[in-house]
């Protein structure tokens, strides 16, 4: 880890403190809490484990993946394999592509906003994650259903969150590096964080799954978080370039009013203005998973705590994890 427990010192928050706040969750009449993990100044100062798990548990951390997958496409940039955000996504996908494709940029994706026929709230949709599973599972290859999916409308005017669009963002960084999203993430991302042990699914047809189903410890996704707080960079070493990290988490589209735990999506990031105890608010900058899977980042706050939750499909998932976080920030001194 590199994270070393850390006791409060002047005007720091209390570790008891806070360890009797997340011991209070243990009467949580949900028994699908996980895990809760603070760091503050890079270092753990609270943690918890809950219903079986504890701090070797790899746990599927859902759609807080898809911001994972950006970081990836943010190496691939890095390094010269994808040209840019403003690059057309056909540059880097088998042809032949359905009509409209062609208009679609990486940006496009990554802020959910492609214009695709994806709505994986839509069971009709031609996009629908559970229906591209299942023509996956017939045909052994979900990117031929993925590949295949029509265009809505224009691309860069309306945000859809769809997996989807994570799947495709996965997939270029695949054919671009030559490299599986699981190979490229040993490699670039979980080794320089020291992430020793992890888990994530493969798809039909040997295809990474850029949209979830990563599988980490709650320690490593705080890891993650700090890596993203200290703008790409971990003990001294340069992750992901910082103007990624700068561009990730802008406040590119605002989805209030489609999200009631979001003001604003960048790159498969979320930011909302949380309250803190005392009447102000602070920036919060996030990866958000089915369940209350969440790693929040607070810069204001030198803060990271992430939260490992099994509410799959339970909307007391995302309330829970939101009431976690904010718990801690009305801690903070």
């Amino acid at each position: 880890m590199g994270l070393t427990p850390a006791t409060a010192g002047a005007g720091e928050v209390s570790s008891a403190r806070l360890a009797a706040l997340l011991d209070s969750r243990r009467d949580d009449l949900h028994p699908d809490l996980k895990g809760v993990v603070v760091l503050r100044h890079g270092r753990r100062i609270a943690e918890a484990y809950y219903n079986g798990d504890d701090a070797t548990t790899l746990h599927d951390i859902r759609s807080a993946t898809k911001s994972l997958t950006s970081l990836l496409m943010g190496i691939a940039i890095d390094r010269g394999r994808v040209a840019g955000v403003d690059a057309p996504i056909a540059r880097y996908l088998p042809s032949p592509l359905p009509s409209g494709w062609e208009a679609i940029t990486i940006r496009d994706l990554l802020t959910m906003r492609s214009g695709l026929a994806a709505d994986d709230t839509d069971p009709a949709s031609p996009g629908n994650e559970d229906t591209l599973d299942e023509a996956g599972e017939k045909t052994g290859d979900w990117a031929t259903a993925a590949l295949a999916v029509p265009v809505r409308e224009a691309p860069g005017r309306t945000y859809q969150y769809c997996s989807l669009n994570a799947f495709l963002a996965g997939l270029i960084v695949e054919r671009a590096t030559g490299q599986s999203l699981d190979a490229l993430a040993q490699e670039a991302l979980f080794g320089p964080l020291g992430i020793a042990a992890h888990s994530w699914r493969q798809l039909p047809g040997g295809h990474g799954t850029g949209q979830g189903n990563l599988s980490i410890t709650a320690r490593d996704a705080a890891t993650i978080g700090q890596m993203v707080l200290n703008q790409g960079t971990y003990k001294g070493r340069r992750v992901i370039s910082r103007r990624w990290l700068s561009d990730s988490l802008a406040r590119i589209h605002p989805i209030a009013a489609s999200d009631p735990y979001a003001d604003f999506y960048g790159y498969m990031w979320y930011a909302k203005d949380e309250p803190l105890g005392d009447g102000r608010t602070v920036p919060v900058h996030f990866a958000s998973g089915n369940g209350g899977n969440k790693i929040y980042v607070v810069p204001s706050l030198d803060l990271v705590v992430a939260v490992t939750s099994s509410a799959y499909g339970k909307g007391y998932g995302q309330r829970r994890s939101q009431d976690i976080l904010l718990s801690i920030l009305k801690a903070m001194p």
